[in-house]
């Protein structure tokens, strides 16, 4: 069966009339009617009857008729559909965030301001490579020269988070070697910027003794500045740290860093809306790390 014999067999059946039917589908009368027989032939059954002038459906053309009517009307829709689905999902950006997640979520509701028309799928799965935009932590990002997506990087200076108590009053900076006998609070959940972490302290030959996780950076910095213990701290990324509980302490040896990666994937067949939203979690993140280091020159 071809699509052509089942579009002319619901004009038939609709109309019971084969000349009128030739006119509407601009065809020639017997071609018509050479196609419905044919159709009858694949089939194997009679689908048209003679009464008269006129023709009518057989028990198998009211059958065939009823169930091919709705499924014919859904091919003809699927344009339509498709178009709407590709109007959603042009408007639909699938973020995968890695790193910086609450910077991320601050984005994210500024952005909506500026366009609530934009719908963002987030994921957190270092395996999903089917996304527009990652949002993912380096040590030391190196740009391959075959990479063709656009990737943006801004580096970000990892701190030493301490309660703000006179022990550590007049200190202005610190090896990892100062505090390796020092109890350290950690977040549970940022296990890239933990991974960073470690590696430094593997290469300073220090073991943090860890003594408390969390998956909330909130818990983590009340701890710290209930002088329960001290942790690593990003610059900009995380929450806004109190300086009046808790201060940052720059590392010298070795000086810390991590390199924040958010990469921007032309998936789509129109990349406006991402690529809208890319250049300003760009411009978020720049304005972010501007406003951190002026803070910690003050």
């Amino acid at each position: 069966m071809e699509l052509t014999q089942l579009r002319y067999f619901i004009k038939v059946a609709q109309l019971q009339h084969i000349t009128r039917a030739a006119e509407e589908l601009h065809i020639a009368q017997p071609a018509l009617t050479q196609t419905m027989h044919r159709l009858e032939s694949e089939l194997g059954v009679p689908l048209l009857a003679t009464k008269g002038r006129n023709i009518v459906l057989t028990e198998y053309g009211r059958y065939f008729y009823e169930k091919l009517e709705p499924l014919l009307a859904e091919i003809y829709d699927l344009p339509d559909q498709l178009h709407a689905l590709s109007h959603i999902e042009n408007n639909t950006i699938h973020l995968n965030v890695l790193a910086a997640s609450n910077l991320v979520t601050e984005a994210i509701i500024e952005y909506q301001k500026i366009d609530d028309s934009l719908h963002i799928q987030l994921t957190q799965n270092e395996e999903n490579d089917l996304n527009d935009i990652c949002v993912t932590t380096k040590l030391f990002y190196q740009h391959s020269v075959e990479e063709k997506d656009s990737v943006f990087v801004c580096t970000e200076n990892i701190y030493l988070a301490v309660p703000n108590i006179s022990r550590f009053e007049n200190i202005s900076s610190v090896r990892l070697e100062d505090v390796k006998n020092e109890d350290f609070i950690s977040l549970s959940g940022a296990k890239q910027m933990r991974a960073i972490c470690d590696k430094y302290c593997r290469n300073a030959g220090v073991k943090p003794n860890i003594i408390f996780e969390s998956d909330s950076p909130a818990a983590v910095k009340n701890m710290i500045s209930a002088n329960m213990g001290i942790g690593f701290w990003p610059a900009f990324s995380w929450e806004r740290i109190n300086t009046k509980r808790v201060k940052l302490i720059p590392i010298t040896d070795p000086k810390c860093s991590r390199d924040i990666l958010i990469t921007f994937k032309k998936n789509k067949t129109d990349n406006t809306k991402a690529e809208a939203f890319f250049t300003f979690l760009k411009g978020y993140f720049e304005y972010a790390a501007r406003e951190s280091e002026e803070q910690m020159n003050l």
